[in-house]
């Protein structure tokens, strides 16, 4: 078994707790579901958050679905100008015989900007 890096990222349409709560928790999920993971899967989880979401902590939404004996982290995106508003970024690393290419990304909502090579329709450059 090999541990892969899997991404994710959701642009929240506000800075709420249950809305962040909501974005965070179907995010991870989709992570998880895309590339056929359960929670024992799971080595470790780094979630960030931009500077302008200070309502919760997004590792919550991941004890909220169950993962309770996995190391979670949550930091601070860095305060880019330009950077994209309200985003919660998701590294998990995961225990799975799948190869490096089979590795599904998820990205949600404004946050599928953020990677237009893997968004529908977009390029590989």
């Amino acid at each position: 078994m090999t541990v892969r890096a899997l991404r994710g990222a959701i642009q929240l349409e506000r800075d709420e707790r249950l809305h962040l709560l909501d974005g965070v928790r179907t995010l991870f999920q989709e992570m998880l579901d895309a590339n056929g993971l359960g929670h024992d899967d799971l080595v470790s989880v780094i979630f960030t958050a931009t500077p302008d979401l200070v309502s919760e902590f997004p590792a919550l939404a991941a004890r909220e679905l169950g993962v309770s004996d996995v190391p979670l982290m949550c930091a601070q995106e860095l305060d880019i100008a330009g950077s994209l508003p309200r985003v919660v970024r998701i590294l998990a690393h995961a225990e799975t015989d799948r190869p490096k290419p089979e590795i599904k990304h998820v990205y949600l909502g404004g946050a599928a900007a953020l990677r237009r090579d893997l968004a529908p329709g977009g390029t590989t450059t």
